[in-house]
């Protein structure tokens, strides 16, 4: 397979796209705005006018977009990719959408004859760019099979977790675990502020121990300089602590801290600051204390 349609052409979806050119793959890209698909052509791949266009002549469909109506509006509908991918095609979701979205949506590309998998991702931009993702599949071990030589031209770690929906519940777990653990950094560095202790030293020896972590790594500078520019943004975490508070009550879980910090994230969002990196939480955590 050599011809992929890819859909979505944001911070994620663009440098996936590259990278996949990067493998050798012939890759066409659609996006609502123009300037991204001009990049992508500029890389050395295609541009495509609609979602149509992209997928007519593809083996392999990708979609990279925010949220499950999104995607649920690419795949449906007289112009949509169940329309009008080639049969034995196979559609690879890399978004993150709400796991019961995900089987449906697999179930009516089957339908369509094509292969489906859930493929979200996690590593934020930088990951992105470097081609070192994890990504959780879900999906029939043929076509985990069929995708895996794609998913490995855009990251590092690839695991088959189940049928469909599978991938999406795991990712839901990880935005969990991630939040939890940005929060609990951006209380310890307000609490090294307070006592005046050197912060760069401070990380860094917290980092060589079990405290270390790559939230630590990636977020801890970004707090340091107060740098919150975007690598995974606010405003999509926040819909994806709704999936994971969604999906817990729905199996009868307790998530205390997962709710606890949903609620700070969903008070970030909701004061405008959604288009913050996700290291943002440092903000209203500092200004709780009367910090900043």
């Amino acid at each position: 397979m050599t011809n992929i349609a890819i859909i979505g052409l944001g911070i994620m979806g663009l440098p996936m796209a590259k990278n996949l050119v990067k493998a050798g793959y012939d890759v066409t890209g659609y996006n609502r705005s123009q300037e991204p698909i001009d990049a992508l052509v500029a890389a050395g791949g295609h541009g495509a006018s609609s979602v149509a266009d992209a997928v007519k002549d593809a083996d392999v469909v990708i979609t990279m977009v925010p949220d499950s109506p999104d995607v649920a509006g690419v795949v449906r509908g007289e112009g949509g990719v169940f329309a009008n991918a080639k049969a034995g095609a196979l559609w690879i979701d890399n978004s993150s959408i709400r796991p019961d979205v995900a089987k449906e949506l697999a179930e009516e590309a089957v339908a369509a004859g094509l292969g489906a998998v859930d493929a979200p991702v996690s590593g934020g931009e930088q990951g992105a760019i470097d081609a070192v993702l994890s990504i959780m599949v879900g999906g029939s071990p043929e076509d985990f099979a069929t995708a895996e030589p794609v998913l490995n031209a855009i990251g590092k770690t690839i695991v088959h977790v189940g049928p469909a929906g599978a991938g999406q519940t795991v990712k839901a777990a990880n935005q969990l675990i991630v939040a939890v653990n940005i929060q609990a950094l951006a209380e310890a560095v307000v609490f090294l502020e307070a006592y005046g202790v050197d912060t760069d030293a401070a990380l860094k020896v917290l980092g060589g121990g079990l405290a270390g972590s790559k939230v630590l790594d990636q977020k801890g500078r970004k707090m340091l300089d107060r740098d919150f520019a975007p690598g995974f943004r606010l405003a999509l975490h926040n819909k994806d602590l709704g999936i994971v508070t969604a999906a817990a009550r729905q199996a009868g879980i307790s998530i205390p801290l997962g709710s606890a910090v949903a609620q700070l994230v969903t008070a970030l969002v909701a004061r405008g600051d959604g288009g913050l990196d996700h290291s943002g939480l440092f903000k209203l955590t500092s200004e709780l204390s009367g910090r900043d």
